[in-house]
């Protein structure tokens, strides 16, 4: 490639290069601040990304020469981005950093190298993994809130505007919402906690037991039988074959998992599943009867109680993208559609309901 520009360098591919430079520069940046947040590997895997931009910003650097000029500003989600770096840190920065790495140009762009255009793909994926743990860690809570949230807000919305269309009166719809909002936060809350709490029983009756392991140096088998162990759990032959060699050489017992995530970890506790039920669901269930607390009634207070529920279901719709890697905004609509639909099939059946007096 060239080392610096030539004379006849268009003034668009400067800018084009200085923008690179820059947003190279931005990306080192917020690489190196979740670093800051971060300890043991996960701190030594952000570091070295934040090597790599530095290896990219050196190019653009060499291809600009003397002409580097003024430092190029970076887009506003660039800067969100590095400001959520330095202050939070969360899975919620990672799998923004995953979508900006996905939107390298470098593939298409003759003055990046095909190396450059490698590194972004591979960049990608480093952060995508890194997300992952993060996901992980947040999965089963998480999936109670964000379900908990959205059950409220939908459940409660087509409630309320169903009573809203049969023409009952405003503390009639009040009391039906609050009582819409204990009944199905209680429920979500105490199903949760039951759920999550017989997966993970489930999961901890596959483990292998402590006396297995204290079995081990008394075993009068041979190496072959042993892996048969390892092999039900789930390892490859010659992996179980390895394993079994190994314990019967003076090794502990261990649990033997494929893919090296804790289960545990990942369902998460039946208290922190059911109590985050219980919270985002009477979180979301509130919303619909606000305006009806706040002494609006009739067509007014359908619109607004419509228009708060839309809100919030388009965040939590973004939030799950942004969290699942997925376009945030197809995510958004998509639960406002859901939501809107739901609410809408409630609210004609309340108006045929009411106009025929049953």
């Amino acid at each position: 490639m060239t080392m610096g520009p030539a004379a006849s360098t268009s003034e668009p591919d400067l800018r084009r290069w200085r923008r690179y430079l820059a947003e190279e520069r931005a990306e080192a940046e917020t690489y190196r601040a979740l670093a800051g947040r971060r300890t043991g590997e996960e701190r030594e895997i952000l570091l070295g990304l934040a090597e790599a931009e530095g290896r990219h910003e050196q190019h653009w650097v060499n291809l600009l020469g003397d002409r580097v000029g003024r430092p190029a500003r970076v887009d506003l989600s660039t800067l969100i981005l590095i400001f959520l770096a330095k202050h939070f840190g969360s899975v919620f920065v990672l799998a923004l950093a995953q979508r900006a790495e996905g939107r390298s140009p470098y593939a298409t762009d003759l003055h990046a190298t095909d190396a450059m255009a490698a590194d972004e793909i591979i960049h990608a994926e480093v952060v995508r993994a890194l997300a992952e743990r993060g996901r992980n860690r947040l999965s089963g809570t998480f999936r109670a809130a964000v379900f908990g949230a959205n059950d409220g807000l939908v459940s409660n919305l087509a409630l309320v505007l169903g009573i809203a269309a049969s023409g009952v009166g405003n503390q009639t719809i009040l009391l039906t919402g609050l009582a819409g909002l204990l009944a199905g936060a209680l429920s979500m809350g105490a199903g949760e906690y039951v759920s999550v709490r017989s997966q993970r029983e489930l999961l901890e009756a596959s483990r292998p037991s402590a006396e297995a392991g204290d079995a081990v140096p008394a075993l009068d088998v041979d190496e072959n039988e042993l892996s048969l162990i390892y092999r039900a759990r789930g390892m490859a032959p010659e992996a179980a074959e390895a394993r079994a060699a190994e314990v019967l050489a003076g090794a502990a017992l261990s649990h033997a998992r494929v893919d090296g995530v804790d289960e545990h970890e990942t369902v998460g506790t039946g208290l922190q599943a059911g109590l985050s039920s219980f919270c985002f669901f009477a979180s979301g269930a509130i919303i619909p009867v606000l305006p009806f607390l706040l002494g609006m009634s009739g067509s007014p207070a359908i619109i607004v109680s419509a228009v708060l529920v839309g809100l919030a279901l388009l965040g939590t719709g973004a939030i799950v993208g942004l969290l699942s890697g997925a376009p945030p905004l197809k995510r958004a609509l998509r639960q406002l559609g859901i939501g809107y639909g739901a609410a809408a099939v409630t609210y004609v059946l309340g108006l045929i309901f009411g106009a025929s007096g049953a």
